[in-house]
This record gives structure tokens, C-alpha cells and sequence, in this order.
């Protein structure tokens, strides 16, 4: 368990503005054939994407701003952001101002700033331990992290893994639950084995097991007790059996999102926690597992959720006695 309380809250999203079906995905049938993958769209959990033709800035404002509504907290009270993304644009030259317009965008005019990038689909869940580590330690009391990504070359929408939708993610670290959809990070791992960091690699099973070991022997639970996985929305296959090797049962998994828009980078644990939210599918006191791996990474965060605060008691106004 965690020495200093750090809790997560207002888990929010936005996709990309177009909406169609995966059979638009370019040479998806060659594609399929060349990954040795029957297209069948039923066995895969193939169905619609998202795209995008606003920027990463803008992506991360929208998720950014989402998340500061949701939890009623105003710009100002945030010290920190960690910004996400696999591919950041540009170079040194044009850093500056990406994180300027991001920063600028969402009204954190004084807060300090780090990126997260080299972590590939992990990056979120990384971007949120560092900012938990930030907050235990007593650096900052209140961090935004966001993580923006969207496909720039359409020939790479569907790989042998997963299609891809563009969007971004965003919840804010603290010392303090903030508004009415908050949750207590209790422990967290990573594990990694450096010969299999290639992306050609295949997910490691083992990897996922050492998390879940590090992760239930911190909380002294058992493998049974998590209420969900909140994982990456990769070919349903591929989650399925990956995660189910790991020991999770089918109950555990959250499968609706890869159907319904398929994988958006390091969002997808965000996102599923926000839906699973939105449609009633967590308990006061539950144990929610973030999860996500990459070739030679496996990265897992063990929420518990907190029951929404009940509403303020309406101020008392003086009465006077009738005469």
C-alpha cells in the first residue's frame, strides 16, 4: 500500500471526430493476408474507427479541459502536467511551442511540464506513476496527465495487433480525491526484459504475471479479488489470451471498446475505466487493474474506487417567527 494516499480522478476522452467502419481501413484484406489473419471480423472484433483531422495540441486540450470539468477543479490548482505521446512532432525546434499551445489551451499558465514518450502504448500508465511519485513525494499536489496520439499515415492504421483510432486521455493525480468519480491508486509495478523491447517481439505473458505478483503481494490480495482489467484494445484474440494466461478470468475483462473503436494508442485503460464508469459496471470499494504491454514492457496500476462524494448541504438561511 501506498505510505502516502495519491488518488486518481475524473478519467475523461475524446476521439476522433469521424467515425467509420473498419472495412474503409486501406488494403485491410491484403493487410490481413500478409499477417496471416482470416478476415473475419468477428473473431478479430473488428468494427469502426476513429479519425481526426484536428492536431495532437488540440486533442489534448479537449481531454485535458474534459477531465478539469469533470472534476471541478480550476487550472490554477494544478502544479504539474505530464504530457504523453508516442510520436511528439518536430524536433527540439518545435517542442516549445507544442507544449506551449498545450499548456496554454487547457489554462495552465504556471505549471511545470514533462513528456513521456519512449514507452510506446504503455506511455500513459507510466506518464500516471511518475506523477504519482511526484505527488507521495510532496513535488506537486495536483497532476494533469494527458497522453494524445493519431495515426499520421494511413497505411498504418491496422497492424498485426490492433487498429487504430486517434484521440486522447486525460486524469488528474493528486493528493486529494477531486469530484465525484475519484479512485485510490494502491500500488503499482512495471516489469521489463531488455532483449525483447523490438517490436516485432511478442507480448510476454511472464512479464504480466511479475506485475501481478508485485502488485497483489502489495496489496495483499489475491488474483480474484481485482473487479476488472482495464487493458489495451488490441485484437480480441490477442486479449484474451494474453491476459487470461496472465490468470485473469473472462469475467475480469473489459472487451465492448475494441468492437466499438478499436485501440487509440496508450488511452485505452483511461478510456475503459470512463466507459465501464458510464454505464454502471463499478462498485463503491472495487479493485480496478490498469494495464498495458508492449514487446519487453508490462505496466499495471490497482485502483480502489471511492464512492462519490455526497452532494454540499444547502447553506442555512435565517427563518423568522410568524407573528
Amino acid at each position: 500500500m501506498n505510505a502516502t494516499p495519491v488518488y486518481l480522478s475524473a478519467p475523461r476522452y475524446v476521439l476522433g471526430e469521424s467515425e467509420a467502419d473498419h472495412t474503409s481501413i486501406e488494403d485491410l484484406p491484403r493487410k490481413a493476408r500478409e499477417f496471416g489473419m482470416p478476415p473475419q471480423a468477428s473473431l478479430w472484433g473488428w468494427g469502426s474507427v476513429r479519425r481526426t483531422a484536428e492536431s495532437l495540441e488540440t486533442l489534448a486540450v479537449r481531454s485535458g479541459r474534459a477531465t478539469l470539468d469533470a472534476a471541478g477543479t480550476a487550472p490554477s490548482s494544478v502544479d504539474c502536467l505530464v504530457l504523453c505521446s508516442t510520436r511528439f512532432p518536430g524536433g527540439p525546434r518545435t517542442h516549445g511551442g507544442f507544449v506551449q499551445t498545450v499548456l496554454d489551451g487547457i489554462g495552465l499558465a504556471n505549471a511545470a511540464f514533462t513528456g513521456v514518450s519512449l514507452n510506446r502504448c504503455t506511455n500513459l500508465l507510466v506518464g500516471l506513476r511518475t506523477a504519482q511519485a511526484l505527488v507521495a513525494a510532496g513535488h506537486h499536489r495536483t497532476v494533469l496527465v494527458v497522453t494524445t496520439d493519431r495515426i499520421t499515415d494511413e497505411a498504418t492504421r491496422m497492424e498485426s495487433f490492433a487498429l487504430f483510432s486517434d484521440g486522447a486521455a486525460a486524469a488528474l493525480v493528486s493528493a486529494e480525491p477531486q469530484g465525484p468519480d475519484a479512485y485510490e491508486i494502491v500500488a503499482g509495478a512495471s516489469a521489463q526484459e531488455t532483449r525483447s523491447l523490438e517490436w516485432t517481439h511478442e507480448i510476454s505473458v511472464d512479464l504480466a504475471r511479475e506485475v501481478n505478483e508485485r502488485i497483489l503481494g502489495s496489496a495483499d490480495m489475491k488474483i480474484g479479488d481485482i473487479d476488472g482489467v482495464l487493458h489495451l484494445n488490441l485484437h480480441r484474440p490477442v486479449v484474451v489470451l494474453k491476459e487470461r494466461q496472465a490468470g485473469f478470468s473472462a469475467t475480469q475483462l473489459f472487451l465492448d471498446n475494441i468492437t466499438r473503436f478499436g485501440h487509440c494508442f496508450a488511452a485505452d485503460p483511461l478510456i475503459n475505466l470512463a466507459d465501464r464508469a458510464a454505464c454502471g459496471g463499478l462498485r463503491d470499494g472495487g479493485h480496478y487493474l490498469l494495464a498495458a504491454s508492449v514487446p519487453g514492457v508490462r505496466v499495471g496500476i490497482l485502483l480502489r474506487k471511492l464512492p462519490a462524494a455526497p452532494p454540499a448541504a444547502p447553506a442555512a438561511t435565517a427563518t423568522r417567527e410568524p407573528r
